[in-house]
């Protein structure tokens, strides 16, 4: 068992902007007085602009993806790339800002600095312009050019790392070199978001199934990039006492699975992962393994295959973590096919295509990286036709 690391050396330990400090003996007692006036009508403005965005937003959609009627089971994809910045992330981003202006780590014109992908750094650029601090991602030369262009789009900066290991310690770096503070999604993700309810995702997918003929679904899919969305669901299905069972899908080059099935929390790998946004280096200190029920380890060509047939199933087009979710929730759907179960089944769209398509809608990448889909995309064609996943 591992604990969530908190390295306080990641961040800068700051007095107020203006300090207003005061000191006076009282017999015995030292009074040490912070307060400062200016700091505190920031923190709510901040705050309240913070909140206002989520009051604003509607809820993500639960799309069905089209199964045969005689099967008796139902799909459900939960659509995040509706939010403002495009993503699941969204949903972390404000989490993270709320807590920390609530923790008194960000502060007026000081920059936010966050190690990420991609699509977390974009949904961060976004609050960080909301509420008028410098924003800086510190990512992979990988990312994709339109992830790029978005959380510059915001007003970011990005700041690139040849090996994506290195993203922690650079990040924590310029925290120090700017004054600033580095969010590190990959400890604060499980903590910062409330898992008991608030409308967090868990409790939103509940909802939406409320008047469905399956309103408990058999199985949640999710993947993990912080672990964060996975510790949100089982840690409110448990808290809820549903029957629900989560499955966690790693993609290639990633530790979660092997880290996991082995519970060494030790584990690395030395090659990133190709499937953006999910798939880490190192066991995360978000990652809770103990609520998780199943993990799945999904080839990156069947991620590829399976994001290019939800295209074909409802004409949306999403990223390739999407792909990994679904893959292993079509897996899932063939088991309950072969047992004679009924029941209901929900995974994530977790970003829009529009963002790979030089990647997983490429033929000339797929061709580069030696990614072949053709009997992954048969598979799922098998399951689809004759209900019989193969061997």
């Amino acid at each position: 068992m591992w604990r969530p690391r908190d390295a306080p050396s990641a961040r800068t330990l700051r007095s107020p902007a203006v300090s207003t400090s005061q000191k006076t003996r009282t017999g015995e007692t030292l009074d040490v007085d912070h307060s400062n006036a200016a700091y505190r009508a920031w923190l709510k403005e901040a705050v309240r602009k913070v909140q206002a965005d989520a009051n604003r937003s509607a809820d993500t959609h639960l799309l069905r993806f089209p199964l045969p009627e005689k099967w008796g089971i139902d799909l459900y994809l939960k659509d995040e790339s509706t939010h403002p910045t495009g993503s699941l992330k969204h949903r972390l981003a404000r989490s993270l800002f709320l807590y920390g202006l609530c923790n008194g780590w960000i502060r007026p014109a000081r920059p936010v600095i966050e190690a990420s992908s991609g699509s977390t750094a974009v949904s961060e650029a976004y609050f960080a312009k909301l509420i008028g601090v410098p924003f800086i991602a510190v990512m992979p030369r990988t990312t994709s050019a339109e992830k790029i262009r978005l959380i510059e789009f915001h007003g970011g900066q990005c700041h690139f790392v040849d090996d994506s290991r290195k993203m922690y310690e650079e990040s924590a770096r310029l925290a120090v070199e700017t004054g600033g503070h580095y969010m590190d999604q990959f400890t604060y993700a499980e903590r910062a978001t409330d898992w008991r309810g608030n409308n967090n995702i868990a409790e939103s997918i509940f909802r939406q199934l409320e008047l469905e003929r399956f309103p408990e679904p058999a199985w949640i899919v999710a993947t993990a990039g912080t672990g964060g969305t996975s510790a949100t669901l089982a840690r409110y299905v448990h808290y809820m006492q549903h029957d629900t069972r989560i499955c966690v899908a790693d993609p290639e080059n990633s530790c979660f699975f092997e880290g996991w099935t082995t519970g060494d929390p030790d584990v690395t790998c030395d090659c990133g992962s190709r499937i953006e946004g999910i798939g880490r280096p190192r066991m995360e200190p978000s990652f809770v393994p103990g609520a998780i029920d199943r993990m799945m380890k999904v080839p990156d060509a069947a991620s590829v295959a399976a994001v290019r047939a939800l295209e074909q199933a409802i004409g949306r087009k999403a990223g390739g973590s999407t792909g990994t979710g679904l893959w292993s929730a079509l897996k899932i759907v063939a088991e309950m096919v072969a047992e004679g179960r009924q029941g209901s089944v929900v995974t994530l769209l977790c970003d829009h295509g529009d963002r790979y398509l030089d990647k997983y809608y490429s033929d000339a990448w797929l061709a580069e990286k030696g990614l072949d889909i053709a009997p992954y995309t048969a598979a799922i064609v098998s399951l689809l036709e004759t209900g019989v996943w193969p061997d």
